[in-house]
């Protein structure tokens, strides 16, 4: 095998340098718990107490309103069952759309399960939603809208200052599932109408393991699980000091990079879609051409299995997925690709392509070059290409 091409950064990304370095002492050193009452603790608590701020300042919210979590999908889990529990005198109606990532998807679909209603909004053929359509689907016992800042698989970003504009109009509040857009986007909680917003670590360089969940103050909502008094209260379990210490230094990292990285990204990544869109013959662009996340571009090739499409690029030394990383293994095409109207034959010819900073030119040259032959290679077994080809003459 030659060079190994990386471009599956959208399930997760290696861990900088700088942040292992970070991290290293409170495995080694400082490896006490920083709940324990001992000065060798009461250091470590301080330093996970700065960590807490930092990210808080990233964020535009108070130190107090952070907590860390297992990742992303406990961080949205605790969104919607908590707010679920803690105002279900109020209401028992939620929203959210289709195109959510799992960890929302299912979790709302355990709440029907126990009483709750729930609205999916559709999206239009970019993967955008539509302001208008929200509006009309709160009810009086709304009590929760939940939107997701960018698409995990399409990449499209969605006008969440106005989505929460609309919750605050009408008194509901309002979460973001921002684990693809934090440490990429810039994210002010407060400017964009923000009560509540999951983020994990390990997409912006820092450690597996960790989440952000930023609450609102004054929000009441229940805890996810139950034990000691970690996080003041609201979310048991031994503080990961490492992990935390770790993804506040990764935020350093991102927020001093990210003008320049999503620059260098997206030049990058429009090189790969014109390359792709111009050289290889009926395949689209999944998601908005602009209104994108830097470093995302998702395809469909017409005619072909997109899992064995990734086989072949893996084989050739090429990372890359068919679609989210948590429903990697499904035969079933993807819910994203079938809520913008991609028909199921071609949305199963999809495949997403996730750029870092570190991701060269020649390392796309060399993707789409093994892309252009993969496809023809599936194509020329493909019996509906042949119908096709032929119906054509």
């Amino acid at each position: 095998m030659e060079q190994f091409i990386y471009l599956d950064n959208a399930a997760t990304t290696k861990v900088l340098p700088e942040v292992f370095e970070t991290m290293k002492p409170y495995f080694e050193e400082q490896y006490g718990n920083p709940s324990s009452s001992y000065m060798f603790s009461g250091k470590i608590a301080g330093k996970v107490e700065k960590a807490r701020e930092s990210i808080a300042k990233f964020l535009g919210a108070k130190r107090e309103e952070i907590y860390f979590t297992s990742g992303g999908s406990e961080s949205d889990n605790w969104a919607l069952k908590g707010i679920a529990d803690a105002y279900s005198d109020k209401g028992k109606h939620i929203i959210t759309t289709k195109i959510e990532h799992h960890a929302i998807l299912n979790t709302a679909e355990f709440l029907e399960k126990h009483g709750f209603e729930v609205t999916y909004l559709n999206v239009d053929e970019n993967g955008f939603v539509n302001p208008a359509e929200l509006e009309a689907a709160i009810r009086p016992d709304t009590i929760l809208i939940s939107i997701m800042f960018a698409n995990n698989e399409i990449g499209t970003i969605e006008p969440i200052k106005e989505l929460g504009r609309i919750a605050h109009e009408h008194g509901v509040l309002f979460h973001t599932d921002a684990v693809q857009a934090f440490g990429h986007l810039p994210i002010d909680v407060n400017e964009m109408n923000i009560d509540m917003l999951s983020a994990s670590a390990h997409k912006i360089n820092g450690p597996k393991g960790v989440g952000v969940f930023y609450i609102r103050k004054g929000i009441e909502i229940s805890s996810l699980i139950h034990g000691g008094a970690q996080e003041r209260g609201r979310r048991a379990g031994t503080t990961n000091a490492a992990g935390i210490i770790g993804t506040a230094k990764a935020v350093e990292i991102a927020a001093t990079r990210m003008e320049k990285r999503t620059i260098y990204e997206r030049k990058l990544r429009d090189y790969l879609i014109e390359r792709v869109l111009k050289e290889i013959p009926y395949t689209v662009l999944n998601g908005d051409r602009e209104m994108r996340l830097s470093n995302n571009a998702n395809f469909c090739f017409r005619f072909i299995e997109g899992e064995s499409l990734m086989i072949l690029l893996d084989l050739s030394g090429i990372a890359a997925s068919s679609g989210s990383a948590c429903t990697s293994g499904a035969l079933d095409p993807s819910h994203v690709l079938l809520a913008i109207g991609r028909p199921k034959d071609i949305a199963r010819g999809s495949i997403r392509l996730t750029l870092s900073d570190e991701t060269t030119k020649d390392d796309i040259d060399k993707t789409v070059d093994v892309l252009k032959k993969s496809v023809e290679r599936l194509r020329g077994m493909s019996p509906f290409y042949e119908a096709f080809i032929n119906k054509q003459k």
